[in-house]
């Protein structure tokens, strides 16, 4: 495993990381999940990604039952707050109510005493940046959490951040979490350059586009999958267009001997500011797959078959 770290602070990720979004508590139950993190945690994976949304808190349930298998500070453990979590009209958003309530719900559910970076999951315009950072910045005084970072915030609100933590002496992000994938590549024009700038790292969700990149639906939707239940994330890459290049991109990972999906990981890790990819698996050889993506080994003359298919 590589480990590397997360933008300008000390702290360091693995660069292939375990997501539970739509697995752990929801497709998948306990015994696979103890699993799926066994075969991580065995691979070298040390940085775990959560969120309090997700199956409605069933994902930091489980695995706050499973850590008490392993000793703590081996992992780098993450949650994230915006999305509703009641019809509580304080029950979301980022403000300070919310972020002082919802940690000590995320705590309880992950029987633990501190989260390694907490991420606000949304910017939320109905609340004044001043007041999310100095939430987190308590939070982070107060040993509730270790750092704290931003998921899908637009640059300027990362450039004001930054400003902001700079002029009133708070706690900075540290990290941004975006989609990254190679159906998905519009982080490159804007975000990319500004997280370099502001020296904030990169963690990548989405890096198969909901499984479009292993070549699952090349032939169509199948049953039970993503694509089939309409999830937004999935259906909007299974235009013909995006079918054509991932038809194209599976033959020549073919050619390599490698797995699409391996082939796609591997790309993703390459890129420039990257700090780690965050992936899901519902079943153990899922994650002993993406863990081979290590392995593959990208030729610049590969290099640019991929861009030449997947050409912005």
């Amino acid at each position: 495993m590589e480990y590397r770290r997360v933008g300008k602070s000390g702290l360091k990720i693995s660069a292939i990381s375990l997501g539970t979004w739509l697995t752990f508590g929801a497709r998948i139950d306990r015994s696979t999940a103890a699993q799926v993190l066994r075969t991580a945690v065995d691979g070298g994976v040390n940085f775990l990604d959560l969120a309090d949304g997700y199956a409605r808190g069933g994902a930091e349930q489980i695995v706050g039952e499973l850590l008490g298998d392993y000793c703590r500070s081996q992992f780098v453990l993450s949650s994230k707050l915006f999305w509703p979590m009641s019809d509580d009209p304080n029950d979301r958003g980022l403000s300070r109510k919310h972020i002082v309530e919802s940690i000590e719900r995320t705590l309880r559910n992950l029987r633990t005493d501190y989260l390694d970076i907490y991420f606000c999951h949304r910017s939320d315009p109905d609340t004044a940046l001043e007041e999310t950072m100095r939430a987190m910045d308590d939070l982070v005084h107060q040993g509730k959490i270790l750092y704290w970072g931003t998921s899908m915030w637009h640059p300027q609100a990362l450039k004001q951040a930054c400003k902001l933590a700079y002029f009133r002496r708070l706690y900075a992000p540290i990290v941004e979490q975006p989609p990254y994938n190679l159906l998905e590549r519009w982080i490159e024009k804007r975000v990319l350059p500004t997280a370099r700038r502001l020296g904030l790292g990169l963690v990548a969700w989405s890096p198969l586009a909901g499984g479009v990149l292993t070549g699952k639906y090349n032939d169509g939707i199948p049953e039970e999958s993503r694509g089939a239940n309409n999830l937004d994330h999935v259906r909007r890459h299974l235009d013909d267009q995006s079918l054509q290049r991932v038809r194209q991109f599976s033959i020549l990972a073919d050619g390599l001997g490698v797995e699409p999906g391996q082939l796609a990981l591997a790309w993703l890790l390459k890129q420039e500011g990257l700090t780690s990819v965050i992936t899901g698996a519902t079943r153990p050889a899922q994650m002993e797959s993406n863990l081979a993506a290590l392995q593959v080994k990208i030729s610049s003359d590969v290099n640019r078959e991929i861009d030449k298919i997947f050409r912005l």
